[in-house]
């Protein structure tokens, strides 16, 4: 009898180890196929069970939860959605997340194990912590003025604080409502199909995701190519630019909208934006010279994040001397982001100094306490402080005497290039009006700020002062808003 029970005992025995080592199998093994399997909605009701953490600018939460009383209980809500949504994206229980609200998804979330009382607990016991919260660097006043700045038109706006690569403000227009996403009904499902079917595109983030031909705005980084490259010693010296100049190895004879270009000097060509000292610049300095400072100054990254990813902005590496005249005056395929022009203003700005952009200045607990905080590091050295130099001379005389004299702030040092940049078929469609800009205050250490302001479809002549019109005040009301800081 005793022995039939100890052989009971011991069969019951491996039937428990077998149970624990199956309920591990299941937790630790296969704990992430389990809940990637569409069937099964425990992440999801856990993950809407409560509120999401706050994206905070200024000091101020921008987004919010509602109890919606369903079994995905909190949806959430945006404050001034259509201002902040480049910066917050989405977070909707059909369609998921975008920009920082994916970025940072595990701190909104409270899936994140840094939330936890012990590193790794969230990982190990799939608990989820109350949500922490995400401070920007985003300046509301800065974003407003860019805001009403681009009055709905297609557009978009950047600003970076040269010394640290904060980023002041990003704005894209048309915009929309990231709250009509956040639910599970009908009224959902309806905004995605109308947004997505819109002509005008609200939904693209114009500032971090649409790149554009720069146009003369590029012209910043064709200048410090030459000057950089020895290929102009003294900015003040002819070139000895013919006007028009034939493309090399082509019948094609490039002009000017701007007059003097003939033989003028780069101080010259750049105030009133002569196309056709930059492409003869751009081609002495040479293909491989061109595309090293480029890519000093951010372009032919794919890998910027901020932390949402952002587009890669293209300096082609692979031409003849007609398109590589073509892409230094920002034709040809050359394109950008105006988050990357605002970069290339900022580099300008921090003697050369490239820092690298980023949006969140730290993450927080649910109690306040800091998790991380971003520190500013340099992300290239785009140039000498010697050549910056002489480019925030060069930028400075085009608002106080060339094509950007409607971004002059009294009181204030201010730097900026105009650009018109042509597009469709045979240059048909109507040009984008680029402004890019810095200032700085007058006795202040450091340029308060960078900016970079492109309008598309602007209601403009093909000439360069275009940008000058349509963009450049865009960007003094957002300059005025960092000097007023």
């Amino acid at each position: 009898m005793i022995r039939h029970i100890r052989r009971t005992s011991a069969f019951c025995l491996l039937l428990l180890v077998l149970l624990l080592l199956n309920a591990a199998r299941v937790q630790l093994l296969n704990a992430d196929e389990y809940a990637r399997n569409p069937a099964n909605r425990r992440a999801d009701l856990q993950r809407y069970d409560q509120p999401r953490g706050a994206i905070v600018v200024g000091g101020r939460s921008v987004t919010g939860s509602r109890d919606s009383g369903g079994s995905l209980r909190y949806a959430r809500t945006y404050t001034q959605g259509p201002l902040y949504a480049p910066v917050t994206g989405y977070a909707s229980q059909i369609y998921g997340t975008t920009l920082l609200e994916n970025a940072e998804d595990g701190i909104l979330s409270g899936t994140d194990d840094r939330l936890g009382p012990i590193p790794l607990w969230t990982a190990l016991t799939r608990e989820q912590q109350p949500a922490g919260d995400v401070i920007t660097t985003i300046d509301p006043a800065l974003q407003r003025a860019a805001y009403e700045g681009l009055g709905g038109k297609k557009g978009a706006v950047a600003a970076v604080e040269p010394a640290t690569g904060k980023i002041l403000a990003l704005v894209s227009t048309p915009s929309y409502d990231p709250g009509e996403l956040s639910g599970s009904g009908s009224a959902t499902t309806d905004a995605w199909t109308r947004l997505n079917a819109a002509a005008d595109r609200p939904m693209l983030n114009r500032a971090l995701r649409q790149t554009y031909p720069p146009g003369s705005t590029f012209k910043v980084v064709t200048a410090a190519a030459a000057l950089e490259h020895g290929v102009v010693d003294d900015p003040d010296a002819a070139t000895d630019t013919p006007s028009p100049y034939r493309l090399p190895g082509t019948s094609t004879r490039l002009t000017n909208e701007a007059g003097g270009c003939e033989d003028a000097s780069l101080r010259h060509a750049f105030e009133v934006s002569c196309n056709t000292v930059f492409a003869h610049l751009g081609v002495d300095v040479g293909l491989d010279g061109m595309a090293d400072t480029a890519a000093g100054f951010g372009f032919n990254d794919d890998r910027l994040m901020i932390p949402s990813r952002v587009a890669e902005s293209t300096f082609d590496t692979d031409m003849n001397d007609a398109q590589l005249a073509l892409s230094s005056i920002g034709q040809y395929d050359t394109a950008a982001t105006p988050l990357q022009m605002a970069m290339v203003a900022s580099a300008v700005a921090n003697d050369g100094d490239l820092r690298r952009p980023y949006l969140v200045d730290r993450l927080t607990d649910a109690h306040g306490n800091t998790l991380t905080h971003t520190r500013p590091r340099r992300l290239h050295r785009a140039m000498s402080k010697d050549t910056a130099r002489q480019l925030r001379e060069l930028m400075t005389d085009v608002v106080t005497r060339g094509t950007g004299t409607k971004a002059a702030i009294p009181g204030a040092t201010v730097g900026g290039k105009t650009g018109t940049a042509q597009h469709g078929v045979g240059n048909s469609g109507t040009p984008y009006a680029w402004f890019l800009s810095w200032a700085r205050a007058h006795g202040a250490d450091h340029p308060a700020v960078a900016v970079a302001v492109v309008v598309e479809d602007a209601a403009a002549d093909r000439a360069d002062i275009s940008g000058g019109g349509n963009a450049a005040p865009i960007a003094r009301a957002v300059m005025q808003a960092a000097l007023d800081r």
